[in-house]
């Protein structure tokens, strides 16, 4: 009528979203245009940088692929802006798993924020690299929060334990000790939020590791209230299963009283539970007795358990023995977690009120269970969906013990803005909960249900009726009389409005509740059964007819009135058949039977026509199923009868099998119908599980009581401890278990290869100059005292400090280099006795390993292999050398045969023109290419080989290169695979100056991995094969351990010490000590491998440290070492 009106309406309408819009970042979403991204993201200024990262999101927001703006986002990753970082760090865990190569890039800008002074820097540091799901740096990210678990802010070590899972979730199963340690580490902690992030990865990484919470166990029952709400409920599992573990059940327990009251042998013999069960008699009744035994079995038995006994209905579940038994009084554990939990029955938080109160479900005694009562019932008053888990929770208790919610059953009256799920959940626990006071309120309520007009709600209202009439069979016959008025009314509104399938619903159910009552005492209902028959006419619903008809057949001959009854029924049902629906003429067919076996006299003669006269209606019948019940039923009857005539002696037992197999089907009376069936099974409260009604992922039942022994706990507590306590030289402590960690370098990514001469050896590889003139074992005494530990270094180290300037870690955590040995006791300063070992010059016994480059038939008859080179290019630091050998395997001349990198952009013409431009200081960095060209091979006769080492500069020392292979006019792309042990050159020094640098790379630069070693036994099996003079077995091993060494990485041996044992076999304690330099940084690398365990004749349990500033290198450098020492050469 007004359109002007709408239009200003309109106009109002955006301009109130403009002005809503205002101040915020709505209007990125409105400008698809990415032109000027990278113009944004390097600029000077951190707003545009902000800017462009804040558009980027919104396009990866609305599905946008903005993949390719990657490099330009790693550049800003070392920003000082804390906003732009956290940007960067956003769209970084978004796209880490698509772009992994240059994710890699970052990692040392994360390793520099986690020495911020700023605690939310640091977090968020850590936070994305556990969130790059990459197996790469799942290592660094170990040794990353592992720091981070005792960095001095709260909120970094609540992120540290947030960590924990993610990194479990990679499967690294050589890093689960050292998660386990860490988790325990975070549980000790004094900030309840540690301890709740914490308590969410035990639930995660070591459900079953109890260890753990041994020691702490009281501290964290004090620290529980004050958790945050999420954290108490993780925490309040694990205490609740370990305090089953540990100590098991207790006696005064509704658990444990159900599995005495079902066990028969306990009486008097057993004190405890007999006075349970005379005191306690009337918390249960024998109908809740099953149901509640069988509650509490599932809560502890597993699904393999459970399986074999819905397999075997008839097998009697394992009882527990009284050894499994605690007694909440005089247990002080037990009392704590009791008390600790009961303030929390009144949390804000309906979870943790859930999750408190099945602590006291299962441990309270049956006295202190009406605790939990209160605080359900005002959950109650929460939310929709709280309340659907709170009351699937409260059915479970009230099925079992119905007195702990009866007094309080007008809670559970329905209200008008109750879902259909809680009606239901109500009307059910009213049906356990009524009791002979309360029926007559619940009845009122009741009648007000049937009438609603959601008919579905009232069927259920009917439903709850019959079950409570079959729990209180005092009421049975005023439930039956309203269920009868229910009747007529149903019949009066079908007639009136047509019968609807809600209705239907209704009466059917009405019917079935009927049943169910009169199967309980049918001889006290023979006049309800009486009225149901006569009512037949009237009722046209065809489930409830079918109901009744079969009621007809199980009642045939009951009482006086019915039997005279029967022939007028079946005439009846004969004339109706045809009008009749499928299961009516289905429940008619067997009905008629049922009648005729137990008719005597004239009416079996006339039960038999009317018989007749069906089963002639229901071979005509279009239903298929109807004409084979008629068939089925024909032949058993004619069966039945032919053998009436046969008198033989020999049949007679073949009539005696055939009568019983037809008074079985036909006239056996059915048992009372059990309202459990015998396979149920139920979860743990506030589960998951106990919702759905299956075992959800990562759903556990509760441990076996007192599984957990002490012994247990002590063996393992003595294994971590004597694992901490390791060590044979006090000057070179190694650091914590929490230091320890390696990246997955795999075998199948790395090539492990060495080519190595004398010169070579002898110059940047031997330990010992002068094998020939010093004795093979020199004795020594070295001591621990601290003086000697600060002596003054010699003057080669000058410039170690200068190295070493990165020390922001090692200041916010406290530790400072070389003072971790101060504190040691007066019993750790002891004088131990050290035989060093000379090796002596075992260069010519080291064999390079040598790898495929191209195999002859992707080569057309050219086979390339190579292996690494000890030599250090004299070009540049950056390069690494690599012995290439060119072989003909072909009948042909192969020629022109080149290796060039068509895809790098720095290029140089020839090698003299690198070489003269090396001298210039910048060179190294920019003038570099990835390969120096090489001397093409200009002809290759049949098997001949010719060898050319190149110079070649990796991106990435994990990363492998890819070049081409030229041969002729073909061009082969090849793949040139790096092997970190030959990106470091040897650096000779002394024993005294590998400690003290040693001592000066603690903390965040000492890395630790365990393996196992035996090369040295097939050594030593040649030895006795052989009949030769034997070595001495400590040589052998030494010269074994240094071999797989030196063949595998460009290391300089600089000591073998062993200390001196009274046993002449034990190996333990020897140690060798290599060092070198990284050719890009020429930073100090120190490796040293040490024996832990083991007898020369066995295999070797080896620990691998690794002192070294640069991180990522130093944990790929030791997860390399540790996977050739592992490896069977």
């Amino acid at each position: 009528m007004f359109p002007q009106f709408g239009a200003t309406a309109e106009t109002l309408s955006k301009a109130s979203t403009v002005v809503f819009r205002i101040g915020t970042d709505a209007h990125l979403y409105d400008d698809p245009e990415d032109g000027n991204i990278v113009e944004l993201l390097e600029s000077k200024f951190d707003s545009e940088k902000c800017e462009a990262l804040k558009r980027l999101l919104a396009f990866i927001a609305q599905g946008f692929d903005v993949s390719n703006f990657f490099p330009q986002v790693v550049k800003n990753v070392a920003s000082s802006n804390l906003e732009v970082k956290k940007l960067v760090y956003l769209y970084l865990l978004y796209y880490a798993e698509k772009r992994p190569n240059e994710a890699l890039l970052s990692i040392n800008c994360f390793q520099k924020d986690l020495g911020d002074t700023n605690p939310l820097v640091r977090a968020c540091a850590l936070r994305t690299m556990a969130g790059i799901r990459l197996h790469v740096i799942a290592p660094i990210v170990l040794v990353a929060v592992g720091k981070c678990a005792r960095d001095p802010s709260v909120y970094v070590r609540k992120c540290s334990a947030s960590a924990l899972p993610k990194l479990h979730d990679l499967r690294i199963q050589e890093h689960n000790s050292t998660i386990n340690e860490i988790v325990g580490t975070l549980l000790n902690d004094n900030s309840p939020g540690v301890v709740g992030a914490a308590a969410a990865a035990f639930s995660t990484v070591c459900p079953d590791n109890f260890s753990l919470i041994r020691k702490s166990y009281r501290r964290l029952c004090e620290i529980l209230p004050d958790v945050e709400e999420w954290g108490q409920i993780e925490l309040i599992g694990i205490l609740l299963r370990y305090a089953i573990a540990k100590y098991g059940l207790t006696e005064e327990s509704i658990m444990s009283f159900l599995h005495h009251r079902e066990n028969p042998h306990i009486g008097k013999d057993d004190p405890i539970a007999y006075s349970r069960g005379e005191e306690n008699g009337g918390v249960m009744n024998a109908a809740n007795l099953k149901f509640a035994s069988m509650v509490s079995q599932s809560y502890i038995e597993g699904p393999d358990e459970y399986l074999s006994r819905s397999n075997n209905i008839n097998s009697d579940s394992k009882l527990l023995n009284s050894a499994m038994y605690t007694s909440s009084r005089s247990n002080n554990d037990v009392k704590l977690l009791l008390q600790c939990t009961s303030p929390l029955l009144w949390s804000y938080n309906s979870a943790v009120v859930i999750a408190a109160a099945g602590v006291h479900w299962v441990m309270a005694p049956i006295e202190d269970i009406k605790k939990i009562v209160k605080p359900l019932l005002f959950v109650l008053r929460s939310s929709h969906a709280s309340r659907y888990v709170v009351l699937y929770n409260i059915q479970v208790f009230a099925k079992a013990i119905p007195s702990l919610f009866a007094p309080y059953y007008e809670d559970f009256f329905i209200t008008s803005f109750d879902t259909c799920q809680i009606r239901s959940l109500k009307l059910e626990i009213l049906s356990y909960i009524a009791t002979a006071s309360s029926i007559s309120a619940i009845l009122r309520e009741f009648q007000d249900y049937v009438m609603d007009p959601d008919r579905k709600f009232a069927a259920d209202t009917v439903s709850a009726m019959g079950l409570i009439a079959q729990r209180l069979p005092e009421i049975a016959g005023t439930c039956l009389d309203g269920l009868f008025a229910l009747t007529k009314q149903a019949e009066s509104f079908s007639r009136e409005y047509g019968s609807t399938n809600e209705e239907a619903g209704v009466l059917t159910q009405i019917i079935m509740s009927i049943k169910s009552i009169i199967r309980q005492n049918p001889s006290n209902h023979e006049k309800v059964v009486v009225q149901l028959f006569r009512r037949l006419d009237t009722i046209k619903v065809s489930a409830a007819r079918a109901m009744i008809i079969w009621m007809l057949g199980e009642y045939n001959s009951l009482g006086d009135i019915i039997p005279k009854m029967m022939i007028t029924l079946l005439k009846y049902l004969a004339w109706c058949f045809k009008s009749e629906a499928l299961e009516a003429k289905l429940q008619i067919l067997t009905t008629i039977v049922k009648v005729m076996f137990n008719a005597k006299g004239n009416d079996h003669l006339t039960v038999r026509k009317v018989v007749n006269y069906v089963l002639d209606l229901a071979d005509c019948d279009l239903n298929y199923d109807v004409r084979d019940r008629a068939r089925l039923l024909r032949k058993i009857l004619e069966y039945g009868n032919s053998l009436q005539l046969l008198e033989m002696e020999n049949r007679k037992q073949s009539k005696n099998d055939v009568q019983t197999v037809l008074e079985y089907i036909f006239g056996g009376k059915l048992k009372p119908a059990s309202l459990l069936p015998s396979n149920s099974r139920f979860y743990l409260p506030g589960s998951l599980s106990q919702i759905v009604l299956h075992a959800a992922p990562g759903y556990e039942p509760l441990p076996k009581p007192c599984s957990l022994l002490q012994d247990d706990l002590d063996e393992i507590s003595n294994d971590i401890q004597g694992i901490d306590m390791i060590e044979t030289d006090d000057s070179s402590t190694s650091g914590s278990l929490d230091e320890e960690s390696a990246s997955d370098y795999s075998s199948q990514n790395s090539i492990i290869g060495s080519s190595i001469n004398d010169d070579g050896y002898d110059n940047g590889s031997a330990g010992e100059d002068n094998a020939n003139t010093d004795p093979i074992i020199q004795i020594s005494e070295i001591g621990s005292d601290p003086k000697n530990d600060n002596a003054d270094a010699p003057s080669s180290l000058a410039g170690v400090g200068q190295l070493l300037s990165n020390t922001t870690l090692e200041s916010w955590l406290g530790q400072h280099p070389g003072s971790a040995d101060k504190g040691g006791s007066d019993s750790n300063r002891i004088r131990r006795t050290l035989a060093r070992i000379n090796i002596g010059n075992i260069a010519s016994q080291i064999k390079p390993k040598s790898y495929t480059l191209l195999d002859t038939e992707n080569g057309k008859g050219l086979k390339v292999d190579y292996s690494f080179s000890s030599e250090v290019s004299s070009i540049s630091p950056l390069l690494v050398c690599v012995e290439v050998l060119f072989k003909n395997c072909s009948l042909e001349i192969i020629s022109e045969v080149n290796l060039v990198d068509e895809d790098s952009n720095s290029k140089v013409d020839s090698l003299d023109q690198l070489v003269g431009d090396s001298k210039s200081p910048m060179s190294s960095l920019d003038k570099v290419p990835t390969l120096v060209p090489m001397e093409e091979v200009t002809s290759l006769e049949p098997d001949q080989a010719v060898k050319r080492i190149i110079h070649v500069r990796f991106r990435h020392h994990l990363l492998p290169l890819k070049l081409t292979l030229l041969c002729g006019s073909r061009k082969i792309p090849v793949k040139l695979r790096p092997d970190i042990g030959y990106f470091i050159k040897p650096f000779p020094t002394s024993t005294e100056v590998f400690l003290e640098k040693e001592s000066s790379l603690r903390g965040m630069f000492e890395y630790i991995r365990r393996c196992a070693f035996s090369d040295h036994l097939a050594e030593l099996d040649n030895d006795e094969n052989e009949g030769t003079v034997e070595k001495d077995k400590f040589i052998v091993i030494c010269q074994s351990i240094a071999l797989k060494m030196l063949s595998n990485a460009n290391l300089f041996l600089v000591s073998t010490d062993m200390p001196v044992h009274s046993k002449l076999d034990d190996v333990m304690g020897l140690r060798l000590r290599f060092s070198c330099e990284i050719l890009s940084s020429s930073f100090p690398c120190l490796v040293s491998v040490t024996v832990e365990e083991g007898k020369c004749t066995d295999p070797l349990n080896l620990s691998v440290k690794v002192n070294c500033e640069e991180t990522v290198f130093g944990l790929n450098l030791l997860n390399r070492v540790v996977n050739f020492l592992a490896e069977a050469s």
